[in-house]
Order: structure tokens, then C-alpha cells, then sequence
């Protein structure tokens, strides 16, 4: 590398969504070196895995990495390996192989969601074709399973594992909640299940490969569900947005497809007349850009939903969820990974504010 100690904080801020505060002192600035050098490697690795000699597969593939992306999963292996012997070729290759995981899922939902844009640019499917995406996504996948099957059972069924619960909690969020489910307890684990599973893959996986001490293991796969529960909230907040720069999508994208976020939940749990009336108009909004009228005509509604108190208390709940993410941390040791998992966790859930 050849960035000062400085320039290379900066850069690792800007990637992993944190404030340059975390990297005031020489032990955050080491951490700053190796994290920076280490997804530097993990950059190349996905890249390569990536590549293919077919120019439709290899377009396609490398098209949402190429659009951008903080890397929130590779840096969080990255991170928690420093608890153990640091990036290993295992911890290497997990952390290319969820971020794969991570590109295949995009794929996938933003077929299922009808969105138009991702990180900025048009999705897969509109730049080519549902079929396209869905099976590009089903190639990200197996390209994962080819990476992490270098490492033996362990690292198989980490993945196999979590992918499980991401399916199910595609699936749940697909068929919504049943007539006996609390509507905001089933989406609580539908996000526990879709986001955090994968995030806490990440934060367990790198200190499992990095051969850290197993009394870490454990609190940091909790901390990583928290986290992407936290994450995903924080996003039902952000998806309500009136500047599009905040998502990369159009704002209210989310709700204008008919998928449900807490605010909405958490509207419709009131019995006040003025909610019950924004609901209905919701719903009604919905149910007409189904049917081909233009999406703009939930606009006002959406405004009334971002400024209503159930986004404020949408975005309270981020925070709590957060709070327990860093209580989690209690059993790490004092340190600068410790204190860049802190700083993470409450910047990505306070990015909603």
C-alpha cells in the first residue's frame, strides 16, 4: 500500500459506511492497513471468480459488483479475523464467497420485487430479462459453494446453513404472515432470517477460519444477526426517502411493489381514523400500480408515511436492535475490533436519521 496511515482510514471509512473517528489512534490505523490490504485481495478474488469466457455470463455477473457496494460482509470477516490469526486463504475465500451469496440474493430479489434500479443503475432483469437475472443469481450461488468447498465440511455447512434461512425467509416474506402470526414478530424474523443470517455468517466465519478463541464465536454470530436486523430496519426507513441518492432506487420502491416494511406494519397495527385512512390509501395505491397505473400516484401517501410517527418509531427500533448488537460485543476483548464492530453497528443503523 501506498496510502499514509490517514488516506487509508479514509478509504476504509468510506467503504465500510463508518466515520473516519474510528481510526484516531496507531492501533485503529494498523487496523485501517491490514483491513484495506486485505479487501484489496478480496476485490481481486471476486473478480476473477466472476469472470467468464462467455460474454453474456461474464457481463452479466460481474454487472452489480461493478456498480459498487460498501462490501459490509467481506469486511466483517476481514474484521473479526484480526480476533485470530488474521486473512488466512480460508477467511480469503469466505469472505469472497458471501459476498457471491450476497450478488446472487440481489439478483434474485430484485426479480421477485419488480425493482427497477439497484446501486444506482438499472436492475438485471431490465437491462436484460427476468430468466437472465434468475439464473445469473443461480450462478453467483454455485460459484460460492465452488469457492468455500476448498475448506471442508465446516465452511459447506456454514453456507449450506445460511442459505437455508435465507431461502425461508424469502419464502415467509413471499406468503406473508399467517392468520395465528403477530405480523411484526413474523417480520422480525423474516428480516433475522433474509439479511441477518448472512451478516452473521460473515462476523462468526471470520473468527471461526481465523482459528479465534471459541468463546467469540458465538457473540459475534449474535451480533451479526442483530446487526442485519438493525440494517434492514434502518432500510424501511431509508426506503421511504425523498432524495433517491439515499437507496439507489426510487423512493418507496419497496411499498409501490407491495412489499411490506415496519412503518407500513406498524401503520396498520393503529386503530386512529387519520392511519386507518392513509392505510386504505395505501393499499388502494398499491392494488392500482398493479394493475399498470403509474406508481406516481402513491407519492403523497409514501410523504405522509415518511413523516408519520411510525417511521420515527421505525427507525427507534433500529436502534434497539443495534443496542443489543453491541451488548453482544461484552465478550470480545478490548481492542480496536471491538471498537470498529461498535462504531459499525450503530453508524449503519443510525444512517436512517
Amino acid at each position: 500500500m501506498t496510502s499514509s496511515p490517514a488516506t487509508t482510514g479514509s478509504q476504509l471509512a468510506s467503504r465500510f459506511g463508518l466515520s473516519d473517528r474510528i481510526f484516531v489512534g496507531p492501533a485503529a490505523r494498523r487496523l485501517a492497513r491490514t483491513l484495506e490490504d486485505g479487501l484489496t485481495q478480496v476485490e481481486s478474488a471476486i473478480a476473477e471468480e466472476l469472470a467468464s469466457a462467455d460474454p453474456l455470463v461474464d457481463a452479466s455477473a460481474r454487472y452489480l459488483y461493478e456498480a459498487g457496494g460498501k462490501r459490509v460482509r467481506p469486511m466483517l470477516v476481514l474484521l473479526t479475523a484480526q480476533l485470530g490469526d488474521g486473512m488466512t486463504p480460508a477467511v480469503r475465500d469466505v469472505a469472497v464467497a458471501l459476498e457471491l451469496m450476497h450478488l446472487g440474493t440481489l439478483y434474485h430479489d430484485d426479480v421477485m420485487d419488480s425493482a427497477d434500479a439497484r446501486r444506482g443503475v438499472p436492475s438485471v432483469h431490465r437491462v436484460w430479462n427476468n430468466s437472465t437475472a434468475i439464473l445469473i443469481g443461480d450462478l453467483l450461488l454455485s460459484r460460492a459453494s465452488r469457492v468455500l468447498g476448498r475448506h471442508g465440511a465446516e465452511a459447506v455447512d456454514m453456507q449450506t446453513t445460511t442459505f437455508e434461512r435465507l431461502v425461508i425467509g424469502q419464502l415467509h416474506e413471499t406468503v406473508g404472515a399467517g392468520a395465528d402470526d403477530d405480523p411484526i414478530d413474523f417480520y422480525l424474523q423474516v428480516l433475522a432470517d433474509k439479511t441477518g443470517s448472512l451478516i452473521a455468517a460473515a462476523a462468526q466465519s471470520g473468527a471461526y477460519f481465523a482459528n479465534a478463541p471459541d468463546e467469540v464465536r458465538e457473540p459475534l454470530r449474535v451480533y451479526g444477526e442483530k446487526v442485519g436486523v438493525a440494517f434492514q430496519l434502518a432500510d424501511d426507513v431509508i426506503d421511504l426517502s425523498d432524495n433517491p441518492d439515499d437507496t439507489g432506487k426510487v423512493p418507496g420502491t419497496d411499498l409501490r411493489a407491495g412489499v411490506v416494511t415496519m412503518p407500513y406494519l406498524l401503520l396498520r397495527s393503529s386503530d386512529a381514523a387519520d392511519d386507518r385512512d392513509l392505510l386504505a390509501r395505501i393499499d388502494q395505491g398499491v392494488e392500482r400500480i398493479a394493475a399498470g397505473e403509474d406508481p406516481a400516484i402513491l407519492d403523497g401517501p409514501l410523504a405522509e408515511l415518511r413523516d408519520h410517527a411510525v417511521t420515527a418509531r421505525t427507525h427507534a427500533l433500529a436502534l434497539s436492535w443495534t443496542n443489543e448488537a453491541v451488548e453482544a460485543l461484552s465478550a470480545l476483548p478490548n481492542g480496536p475490533v471491538r471498537e470498529a464492530l461498535t462504531r459499525f453497528a450503530r453508524q449503519l443503523a443510525d444512517r436512517s436519521s
